[in-house]
């Protein structure tokens, strides 16, 4: 049961509008999330600047899996169903490619290393060691590339704990955590 006032469009503070506005143009409607996360023109507007500057970040699979395997440690099925949705229609991971993903791991090598030390830094709350660190620098990421995919681990994670918190009606198609995979 959703925690939070689920508000309109129209009734989000005005501050979040453009924001939420924009959402909706790009996603084709307003998930029930973002009207809950608007309400809060500060921490909306800076997770949607933080979504906008890491969508640049390393590649859009690589992106779509890390987000998988954050919110399945995180145990977020709101976001397991955005994300498994996107993946499948926006990333074009096939449905073994996003299970993977939802267990730390990738068919690619690279993007493998990236999806495990993304899992193990929330497995360890970024106390990662350094035969963590050296595995994924193996795999030929530079220190900014790091950086990036502890960034998209932070917004995943912020992502999860709001939808954990406030626990919004779902409105992609339904994915469970752990016991389905």
């Amino acid at each position: 049961m959703t925690r939070a006032t689920v508000l309109t469009p129209d009734q989000v503070p005005a501050q979040s509008k453009q924001t939420l506005d924009m959402f909706t143009k790009n996603i084709g409607f307003t998930p029930s999330m973002m009207t809950i996360f608007a309400q809060s023109p500060i921490a909306f507007n800076a997770w949607a600047t933080l979504l906008g500057s890491l969508s640049k970040a390393l590649d859009v699979k690589t992106r779509d899996s890390i987000g998988l395997a954050v919110s399945e440690v995180n145990g977020c099925n709101y976001c397991l169903s955005v994300h498994s949705f996107t993946a499948q229609h926006m990333a074009k991971l096939s449905p073994e490619e996003i299970i993977l993903a939802r267990k730390g791991h990738a068919n690619d090598p690279q993007r493998n290393a990236a999806v495990q030390f993304a899992r193990k830094v929330v497995e360890k709350r970024g106390r990662v060691s350094d035969e963590d660190f050296e595995e994924i620098r193996d795999a030929g990421y530079t220190d900014a590339n790091v950086m990036e995919i502890v960034s998209l681990v932070a917004m995943y994670s912020l992502t999860n704990f709001i939808n954990n918190v406030f626990d919004p009606e779902k409105d992609f198609p339904p994915v469970e955590v752990a016991g389905s995979i």
